[in-house]
């Protein structure tokens, strides 16, 4: 008879195996720690290499954030390198509250939102790309922006097969 706890580690190592079998899909996917707050003259730097030139590829933004974020919505200026120079950028607003206040979220205590960046994206050109992220919040009626922006631990880059 087989002791309880070898079936035990076979469970748990068939549910690591698909834990990790589930994210087929992921190509890139990198995070930056912002610390204790997120200065907006601070971009965040994400480097990748050309994936390939034929197929398309969805691209997200992942952002997680604690409840010392004052906001409901989050706006960035996202710019995308490519090697030859060109230049893409994209000032964006995301809803990271619902308007009763609940956090859209996954998590406990650090809420985890996956953001649409772009959809069926080429990358035609070989070499480096470079996706910039800038946070760009302001308080009503105070045009210079909030400076340092609270609450948000961590910004992430993912690229998926479409």
């Amino acid at each position: 008879m087989q002791s309880p706890n070898k079936y035990a580690f076979l469970v748990c190592i068939l549910c690591t195996l698909l834990f990790i079998s589930c994210d087929g899909n992921r190509v890139f996917d990198q995070y930056v720690s912002t610390g204790t707050s997120w200065d907006k003259d601070t971009p965040l730097h994400f480097k990748f290499q050309q994936p390939d030139t034929i197929n398309k590829y969805n691209l997200f933004i992942n952002v997680r954030n604690t409840n010392e974020y004052e906001f409901r919505n989050l706006f960035l200026i996202v710019n995308m390198n490519f090697p030859n120079g060109n230049v893409v950028s994209d000032t964006l607003e995301y809803d990271m509250a619902a308007p009763d206040g609940k956090w859209l979220g996954a998590g406990m205590t650090t809420k985890e939102s996956k953001l649409w960046y772009q959809e069926n994206v080429p990358f035609p050109y070989k070499g480096t790309y470079e996706v910039t992220i800038q946070q760009a919040m302001r308080k009503i009626n105070e045009p210079q922006g909030v400076q340092s922006l609270k609450g948000i631990s961590e910004v992430g880059f993912r690229i998926e097969k479409n």
